[in-house]
């Protein structure tokens, strides 16, 4: 019988640290799963790692190895491959608490249906303390609602029904760019269906030096026809003038990264784009002066 939910996991050269995962998924009260490994281009021994891991046959894996395409790629082809009701991510350097798959498919048959977009946990330091604050006590909302109206803070733990993330559509490629923001999603999932709010630590979350999350004003660097692409969407959907103005700040900052000078023409709200053109000029040789001196620094 086909599994209820899909843990999926992108890793690149994370061999040191895919273990706490996998102890963590032997360690689940409830089997209702499968481990799904997106090997984005690993040059270390995460294959041979994980085809040990198969041997044990603990717990079912798939393994599906792909050329280097950044984290947005690798949730590129979880989603296409993913054939149950629900999915989680979880991070090569995270790891699950023991009773979270429990928790979340007896949740989620007790109140799940075709009229939400899946479930939202916490997530929480290796030490038990929630990262940022806890959910409202309500039944569901959209993230942007979660975020803007009821003030929570840090990240949470994302159960989607699978039929959503296939059909909403894929992070873009651009040559040479190996992250988008993981929200282009969500933001379009936001539009169709709110989330139910479970109050549960399901993920501990350990931030490692080397970890996207730490690493934004980089990757923002490294990634503009990326990060421009997101703006105009996240541009598009904002709720308010507050956001779309802030979104614009930020998509004149990718775009002159870019050398674009027809963003104004490009931009799906014109005119708070151009009012936004004085800061988003400012953020952009913060963004350079900020590259210039990691450059003097490492060197």
């Amino acid at each position: 019988m086909k599994p209820t939910l899909t843990v999926f996991t992108p890793s690149y050269n994370r061999s040191y640290t895919l273990h706490l995962c996998y102890q963590s998924l032997k360690r689940q009260t409830c089997k209702d799963f499968v481990w799904l490994i997106i090997d984005d281009g690993s040059t270390d021994d995460t294959k041979e790692l994980v085809n040990k891991w198969i041997v044990e046959t603990d717990i079912p894996i798939h393994y599906h190895y792909q050329e280097n395409q950044g984290m947005h790629g690798a949730h590129n082809t979880a989603y296409e491959l993913i054939d149950t009701e629900l999915n989680v991510c979880i991070d090569s350097d995270d790891y699950l608490s023991d009773d979270a798959i429990e928790k979340v498919i007896r949740f989620w048959k007790e109140h799940g249906s075709d009229q939400y977009a899946g479930i939202i946990g916490l997530d929480a330091h290796p030490n038990g303390k929630v990262l940022g604050t806890k959910l409202p006590e309500i039944k569901n909302a959209t993230l942007y609602e979660l975020y803007s109206q009821y003030g929570v803070k840090g990240d949470k733990k994302l159960v989607y029904r699978s039929e959503l993330t296939r059909k909403t559509p894929p992070y873009p490629l651009f040559p040479g760019e190996k992250y988008c923001p993981l929200s282009y999603k969500y933001i379009l999932i936001d539009q169709e269906y709110p989330l139910l709010i479970m109050n549960e630590i399901l993920c501990y979350v350990e931030y490692l030096e080397d970890g996207s999350s730490l690493n934004i004003i980089r990757q923002y660097q490294n990634n503009p026809n990326s990060f421009s692409f997101f703006r105009k969407v996240a541009m598009q959907y904002a709720p308010s003038l507050k956001e779309r103005f802030r979104e614009s700040v930020h998509y004149v900052s990718s775009n002159l990264m870019l050398r674009n000078f027809r963003y104004l023409l490009e931009s799906p709200c014109k005119w708070t784009t151009l009012m936004a053109t004085p800061l988003g000029i400012i953020l952009y040789f913060y963004i350079q002066s900020t590259k210039k001196s990691t450059v003097l620094k490492n060197n």
